[in-house]
């Protein structure tokens, strides 16, 4: 889809408008003479490239994975309201908000209009992966599913209740596409009917509903033969440019720096490597700590570059962002077994895969017998075998451990995000910022 995402040149833009809300993609004023929507989902798809790098940063560096070296972007580590600073906003959160808006305005001109049933379901897949990054970072966001929003009426920009994103957008969204996209795609990096049920038991996940998330988690393991989804036999096999769309690999944000230059970025690995000024030597202690706990783990010589204090996992500027692999689908399988009460020893067996890939023995029931100890386990393997792939944070936040995990209390309002100045301008005032910034 690399080569595709070239076409778009022709459909991306940036407008005077007074809100993202409004930033139609310009085949909208056309839309009476379109007879596919394909090029406007393309840039449905292509507008999640930008959300990259933030995720990247919000995940790691804001957690006990990652530093950042120079200010003002220190303030990740510090939590207080330092974070909404104009130069941090007009980096990350800036980006990261407007361009998914205007890849969820593009969902809606192919949901309003296409009359194509894959499509349409690409298209409600990429709207609920876009609102469940928003609702993760800023809590309660406006919700647009009109793919023609008044211009004048500001009064639909009002933020709406996390709850009420999940219930009535994202939930609907992933399970309109589950009913009509099969697993053909998967191969091609296109929303699937497995990656849709994937993130669907992540929203239950985030929300805690693990009654909910077990049998889907279960669906993804027992479909993913199938789906021609499996564990890569070697952890480095999962990383580099030349191994884009693997076997393990259900969703990835595609990149190509032939667009990036021109139109956003996703510089992630540049973060993460310390080829980017502003933090030179970014690997937080912590993170080699928890490695050198197991010194056979053979994930650590793939993730960081402990003598020169960098993270290794990423290759080049033009290697896709992985969204959701299977060894995060088996791991999540686990915790959802475990928190409904699964015995010990029927838990651990699932994480045995990603404990022997690793070089490590198969965690023992015999040892670790009660729901806490699972709990902290499972938590454990998340952040060794997830490490430097934004997601972090998330699990401290979702999982309530932020403060034991990293060794200091933290305002609740520092788990999420600064809602962009510049929306908070525009909307008059409606759009609101959230507590502490």
């Amino acid at each position: 889809m690399k080569n595709i995402y070239l076409i778009l040149i022709s459909l991306l833009f940036i407008t005077a408008c007074d809100n993202d809300l409004n930033q139609f993609p310009p085949l909208e004023a056309e839309a009476s003479s379109l007879t596919t929507y394909a090029e406007v989902l393309n840039a449905a798809y292509h507008y999640q490239q930008p959300s990259t790098t933030p995720l990247a940063v919000m995940g790691d560096f804001r957690a006990d994975n990652m530093l950042m070296k120079e200010a003002p972007f220190t303030a990740f580590d510090n939590y207080n309201a330092a974070l909404s600073g104009g130069d941090l906003v007009g980096q990350f959160f800036q980006p990261f908000y407007s361009n998914l808006y205007k890849s969820i305005l593009s969902a809606n001109n192919v949901i309003d209009h296409s009359k194509n049933a894959v499509e349409v379901g690409e298209a409600r897949f990429l709207r609920a992966l876009s609102y469940f990054k928003l609702v993760k970072v800023f809590g309660d966001v406006t919700i647009n599913l009109s793919s023609a929003p008044s211009i004048s009426d500001k009064s639909i920009l009002v933020r709406q209740p996390a709850a009420k994103v999940y219930d009535e957008v994202i939930i609907p969204d992933f399970q309109a596409a589950i009913a009509v996209l099969t697993n053909t795609s998967v191969a091609n990096g296109r929303a699937s009917k497995i990656a849709a049920q994937g993130m669907l038991a992540k929203v239950y996940m985030q929300r805690s509903n693990f009654t909910s998330a077990a049998p889907l988690l279960a669906s993804v393991v027992s479909s993913a033969a199938a789906a021609k989804i499996s564990l890569k036999a070697k952890f480095a096999d999962v990383f580099g440019e030349a191994n884009d769309l693997n076997s393990e690999i259900l969703y990835a944000t595609r990149i190509s720096t032939s667009i990036n230059n021109l139109y956003g970025f996703s510089k992630f690995p540049e973060w993460f490597k310390g080829t980017d000024t502003k933090s030179p030597n970014p690997l937080d202690p912590k993170l080699t700590a928890a490695f050198n706990v197991n010194p056979a783990d053979l994930r650590k010589a793939i993730t960081i570059d402990e003598a020169n204090k960098k993270g290794k996992k990423w290759g080049g500027l033009d290697q896709d962002w992985i969204e959701l692999r299977y060894a995060d689908i088996l791991l999540l399988h686990a915790e959802a077994l475990n928190e409904n009460g699964t015995s010990a020893e029927a838990v651990l067996d699932v994480l045995d895969p990603i404990r022997v890939r690793a070089g490590l023995a198969v965690l023992d029931h015999n040892v670790l017998k009660t729901k806490d100890q699972v709990r902290k386990a499972i938590l454990d393997e998340r952040r060794l075998e997830l490490a430097l792939e934004g997601q972090r944070w998330f699990d401290l936040v979702r999982t309530g451990t932020v403060n034991s995990e990293m060794g200091q209390t933290i305002s609740p309002n520092y788990y999420l995000f600064p809602i962009p100045n510049s929306e908070i301008l525009s909307s008059s005032g409606i759009i609101t910022q959230n507590a502490g910034y």
